[in-house]
């Protein structure tokens, strides 16, 4: 092994190939077909579990990890479904129990949020995430590493 060989960790670029796949083997997102991705660690772009659990690897290598739900997308927040109004949807909506529908946050980005509930008066929206509370085997293809530049 040469000196030259550089493993992924703090201030590394990295680019890889990866799947996220759930329990049932439902692959949710894989770049494999494709362009692979490329990031630098502690950028945000990647969740920290997921970068931890590449420290280590070097280019070339392949693994598949098993990613917790806290180590992931966390646990679903019961504080993070919410009641909302009926006549705030535009009255020719179609509004149906798992619909994703966009929201406005505090600061004038978008928030999606799933139609949990509809009831005459009230919506129940969850605005966890998706995969929250699921448990993701976390497959990736390590393509390069380098030390990150700064522009």
């Amino acid at each position: 092994m040469t000196n030259d060989v550089l493993a992924v960790g703090a201030g590394m670029e990295v680019t890889l190939h990866f799947a996220l796949t759930l329990e049932d083997g439902a692959v949710v997102d894989s770049n494999f077909e494709s362009k692979p991705a490329t990031f630098v660690v502690g950028d945000g772009k990647l969740l920290p579990g997921f970068e931890q659990a590449i420290f280590g690897l070097i280019a070339g290598d392949k693994k598949a990890m098993h990613i917790p739900p806290e180590q992931g997308f966390g646990q679903p927040n019961p504080n993070n479904i919410q009641e909302v109004k009926r006549k705030v949807f535009a009255a020719d909506m179609e509004l149906a129990q798992g619909l994703v529908v966009s929201f406005a946050d505090a600061n004038g980005g978008e928030m999606p949020g799933v139609i949990a509930e509809i009831g005459e008066e009230i919506v129940k929206v969850d605005f966890n995430h998706p995969l929250a509370g699921r448990e993701i085997t976390f497959e990736v293809e390590i393509v390069s590493v380098k030390p990150a530049t700064t522009h």
